[in-house]
């Protein structure tokens, strides 16, 4: 197994990783206060598109994890930068989502609708306040020709309650109604993966990425050309794991194990 002392930065997922809902995973604490400790570049790379840095933040403070929001980058930012580079500012979205999804696409100087006879675009994410009424918006807006673009394409989510649909939910639902299926910007496209990078101003090469999902973040990490880093406090199991081709880089159970591999290969 190849060591971890050249991995120079870091990108981790959130729920799953660091916590599970309300709840602090094993070793979260202590692995990104030695990070902070060494000096060493990292970003949660959250696919979390209902919340801002700010609130998610927020909520790690209250599990007494500290990592402010300049070092989390959710789906969301990406897909509002993904779509600034491509359509005209002030472009109208018909956004099925949360304050974490409206906050990036408002900054980015794009306009937001509700009737999907006012839409340029469908942008649609995890939205737990979803009616009917909002998704047949959405479902119009579609049907008469409106790019369809999804912020991740996770169909569910870990919480302390249990596993729990996620955005891939919202987006199956809009694919099955009328046929579309939605670009999308979140783990595990590349684009989410190379705009982190920068971020960092790291290369790929001296990165590691460290995930509960293995569709998600180890196959997204390992398509980036990073080395990746599967924990078995989330979604996937070691044998989903073993499996996969191509498997991780590197199984542990928690960051606990993680932290200790990374302190004794330096």
């Amino acid at each position: 197994m190849p060591s971890l002392s050249s991995i120079r930065a870091i990108l981790t997922d959130g729920d799953g990783v660091l916590n599970r809902g309300l709840d602090p995973l094993p070793g979260a604490r202590e692995f990104l206060a030695a990070l902070d400790e060494a000096g060493a570049p990292y970003l949660l790379l959250t696919n979390n598109a209902t919340s801002t840095p700010e609130q998610i933040s927020g909520r790690m403070a209250k599990m007494q994890i500290g990592i402010s929001p300049e070092r989390i980058f959710t789906s969301a930012q990406a897909t509002a930068n993904w779509l600034k580079d491509r359509f005209a500012a002030g472009s109208r979205v018909l956004a099925v989502g949360e304050v974490g999804l409206w906050t990036p696409l408002r900054a980015a100087g794009f306009t937001l609708v509700d009737d999907h006879r006012e839409a340029e675009l469908v942008v649609a994410g995890l939205d737990r306040q979803a009616t009917y009424a909002k998704l047949a918006e959405a479902t119009l807006a579609i049907n008469a020709g409106c790019p369809f673009i999804g912020s991740n394409p996770d169909l569910s989510i870990p919480t302390e309650r249990g596993v729990e649909p996620g955005a891939g939910s919202i987006l199956a639902f809009l694919e099955a109604a009328t046929g579309v299926a939605p670009t999308i910007l979140g783990k595990p496209q590349p684009d989410f993966f190379h705009q982190a990078l920068a971020r960092l101003g790291v290369t790929a090469a001296e990165t590691a990425m460290i995930g509960d999902r293995y569709e998600t973040d180890i196959l997204g990490g390992a398509n980036a050309g990073m080395r990746t880093i599967a924990v078995l406090t989330g979604i996937s199991s070691a044998e989903v794991f073993a499996s996969s081709d191509p498997p991780p880089t590197w199984t542990f159970s928690d960051l606990r194990a993680v932290l200790e591999a990374w302190r004794s290969s330096r």
